[in-house]
């Protein structure tokens, strides 16, 4: 990047940026604090439980699996879930097609928590977003799904910055 470019970069795009940045960074802390707060969990909990309640994973998922569509760390995932068994809401059973494969599956008392969660969470979707129309939302949505897309193309080992 030649140093115009990079003048023009640090002067006019890269404030954008790093408010944009910011600003999520910002709202994944207020949503994980909220969570704990008004419905007693954190938010990877919540995602957790809401991820196996799906009708298509009955039968659970595998840990990559659910990694990889919480896009969570192995780490955050596995804390979380070492709780959730303890508590009885969530078990590893074998995979229906492969049984050296382990699965993670809600249980009932899992299945309980989430219906039972149901409530808390439509008031807290109601009142989060109150305020904004519904093709904000749909907007909103598309927006952070081609933004998640963009975020994981990135590679900078490919970069004109080396």
């Amino acid at each position: 990047m030649s140093q115009v470019d990079q003048n023009v970069y640090q002067n006019s795009v890269a404030p954008i940026h790093n408010r944009l940045f910011f600003r999520l960074f910002q709202a994944s802390n207020t949503l994980d604090r909220q969570c704990q707060k008004e419905l007693g969990i954190s938010s990877i909990h919540w995602a957790v439980l809401g991820a196996l309640s799906r009708p298509s994973v009955k039968t659970g998922m595998s840990f990559s699996d659910l990694t990889n569509y919480l896009g969570v760390s192995r780490q955050s995932l596995d804390g979380v879930l070492k709780r959730l068994e303890r508590d009885g809401e969530v078990q590893r059973v074998s995979d229906t097609q492969d049984r050296r494969v382990k699965n993670v599956a809600l249980t009932e008392n899992g299945q309980h928590a989430w219906v039972q969660l149901q409530l808390k969470v439509a008031d807290f979707y109601q009142q989060t977003f109150e305020g904004f129309l519904f093709d904000d939302m749909v907007t909103l949505a598309h927006l952070m799904n081609k933004l998640n897309a963009s975020i994981a193309k990135v590679n900078l080992t490919d970069s004109e910055l080396k």
